[in-house]
């Protein structure tokens, strides 16, 4: 009964390829067209490849965090995910893309779907492709500040990052704003989504303090296990999958042979970085630690995908391969560097995106004879640097006025029971 169910089926699929060969020429695409269609399946495509970097974000996260707070980590991702969504629709697309040339800020309206042959794409195929982006540096918030936030605050504080901080930044860049103008250049975001989420991360991690029994009084690191290396472990396999959309799609079109070999290339680049990071994490930590640190090596492998996301088309598959593996580098011995400020970041989000992402977005000079490594410095650091003061404005309102933090009973108690009610693993009795 199966196999004849198969063969009806790809009897049907034949006969519909059949028809769609064979009909009238006078009904074919013009060029034009046929770009269109391409260029907006691009869009679309590498779009719910992003949007799947959130179920990577959240297995990631809910790996790392103990058991008591992984259904609190399940519901600020998909939260944020929502309300990006509603906050990029409502203000944040025409603040980043109304912006005038070389301008600093765009309109706080309303995007409106306008279709033009001449942008080659849908309207609505690009708004969700860069929704899905404003999304992703969210997600890189909620992995730092785990733990030891309430919901809505979270919330609000996702709500004003996705509505406003962001598309301004981004805007600066990719909306033709002032960095545009002075040469700067950010492929798919290393800058603009990876080091502006962990700018954004490091804000809410200093004002809200460390979880309780991170750190002594004395100063001294306690490490707190993580729940789950499995979860962790397909998360990071998730957001790798993710980053193939995510910088794939940056090249914004694929209507033409040399786009079509373009989008192959930053596929392979993309990947040789991760590798490298992954297997440099790997070699650094047994050098340091006699052992292979399995977190290690998964943050090894995110911090190559964001160090190549800047400039992911013009190097060679080996250049890709020194820039991932200091990637690698960073996610060893960023982490200690933070840890040694005593800063608690819980997924180990600021090595991997926030100095990740400088070094990607200064290392474009390499590869890239366009831009220098004044430019790409002057890009980065002002990026961050905005972000990270309007996020820490935004974190001390919200700590001065409804809290950011629970109580300590409740913390030790955990999110789960606490705020939301039901835990995500529970003994049968």
């Amino acid at each position: 009964m199966v196999k004849k169910t198969i063969f009806f089926l790809m009897f049907l699929f034949l006969c519909t390829i059949s028809l769609f060969l064979t009909k009238d020429a006078s009904a074919s695409n013009s060029p034009d067209e046929t770009a269109f269609i391409f260029n907006t399946l691009l869009f679309l495509i590498c779009g719910f490849l992003v949007m799947w970097m959130a179920a990577g974000f959240t297995m990631l996260e809910s790996g790392m965090v103990r058991s008591k707070n992984v259904s609190t980590i399940c519901l600020k991702n998909v939260g944020l995910y929502a309300i990006s969504g509603i906050m990029f629709y409502i203000v944040g697309y025409n603040l980043a893309y109304g912006i005038p040339e070389a301008g600093y800020i765009g309109t706080f309206t309303s995007f409106v779907a306008v279709e033009d042959m001449a942008t080659g794409y849908a309207a609505h195929s690009d708004w969700f492709f860069q929704m899905v982006f404003c999304a992703t540096t969210v997600s890189i918030v909620s992995g730092t500040v785990a733990e030891r936030v309430k919901i809505w605050p979270f919330f609000i504080f996702a709500a004003i990052l996705a509505g406003v901080i962001y598309p301004i930044e981004m805007g600066w860049q990719w909306g033709g704003g002032w960095l545009s103008s002075i040469g700067f250049s950010d492929f798919a975001g290393s800058t603009l989504v990876h080091a502006a989420g962990g700018a954004a991360a490091l804000a809410g991690a200093l004002i809200i303090g460390p979880r309780l029994g991170r750190f002594s009084a004395n100063g001294t690191p306690h490490a707190i296990p993580a729940s789950s290396i499995p979860l962790a472990t397909l998360g990071t396999f998730i957001l790798w999958l993710g980053w193939f959309g995510f910088n794939g799609g940056s090249q914004l079109a694929i209507g033409t042979m040399d786009d079509a070999v373009a989008v192959s290339n930053i596929f392979v680049n993309t990947n040789i970085a991760a590798c490298s990071g992954l297997i440099v994490a790997m070699v650094i930590s047994q050098l340091i630690y006699g052992k292979v640190d399995i977190t290690f090596a998964l943050n090894g492998a995110l911090a190559g995908l964001v160090s190549i996301t800047a400039e992911p088309l013009a190097p060679t598959a080996f250049s890709s391969m020194l820039v991932g593996g200091v990637g690698g580098l960073i996610a060893v011995f960023g982490t200690q560097f933070i840890e040694s400020l005593k800063i608690d970041d819980v997924v180990g989000a600021l090595p991997v995106h926030l100095i990740a992402g400088i070094w990607g977005t200064i290392a474009v000079a390499i590869t890239n004879t366009d831009t220098s490594f004044v430019t790409q410095a002057i890009g980065a650091f002002s990026v961050v640097i905005f972000v990270f003061i309007v996020s820490s404005v935004v974190w001390f309102l919200l700590k001065m006025t409804i809290g950011v933090r629970p109580s300590p009973e409740d913390e030790l108690l955990g999110s789960d029971r606490s705020e939301v009610g039901i835990e995500a693993y529970t003994s049968i009795k």
